[in-house]
């Protein structure tokens, strides 16, 4: 069975704290575990990688750094960038919908 998650793939998130603050983005994916997300256009940083076996020239690589679920806040309105809490309701057929609770619990597409 399936849990349904606050933040999903594909939403549009602003960065609420941290050095990307106020900085606007879609998820890329979810890490559950980590309990992070990659936001597309945040966290790419460039890393210097010694010679090995596997990679013998060594050289250097971009990669993507995941940002923490709590710096994120789902957008809502995308025009003007206001953000909300998430919350989960079930409903009278027993599944569960996201709601955004700034804006009078209103159902998240």
């Amino acid at each position: 069975m399936a849990t349904i998650k606050r933040i999903i793939k594909g939403d549009t998130v602003k960065i609420i704290s941290g050095a990307n603050k106020g900085v606007t983005g879609k998820v890329l994916q979810v890490l559950a575990k980590k309990n992070a997300v990659l936001v597309d256009g945040v966290g790419n940083i460039h890393r210097h990688v010694k010679a090995s076996a596997q990679n013998p020239r060594g050289g250097s690589k971009d990669i993507h750094v995941a940002t923490s679920l709590h710096k994120v806040a789902l957008v809502v309105d995308e025009k003007s960038a206001k953000t909300s809490r998430v919350g989960l309701v079930k409903n009278a057929d027993g599944g569960t919908t996201r709601v955004a609770r700034q804006i009078k619990n209103k159902e998240i597409k």
